[in-house]
């Protein structure tokens, strides 16, 4: 997964604002909130920042 710094930089969570970081492994933005903690797809090196798309690591 390729993310320019300077994309990363200027991306946040959808729902709360939070800056996002990167988990390479699960091919995922994180939001870095406790709060929210939203986890967005990144497909074909695209962040597909749409909350109906985010996975809620909390919910099991």
């Amino acid at each position: 997964m390729k993310i320019d710094d300077w994309l990363l930089e200027i991306l946040a969570c959808p729902k709360c604002h939070s800056p996002l970081r990167v988990d390479d492994e699960a091919s995922e933005l994180v939001c870095t909130s406790a709060e929210c903690g939203l986890a967005y797809p990144v497909r074909d090196d695209i962040p597909v920042l749409l909350i109906s798309e985010a996975r809620d690591p909390a919910a099991k």
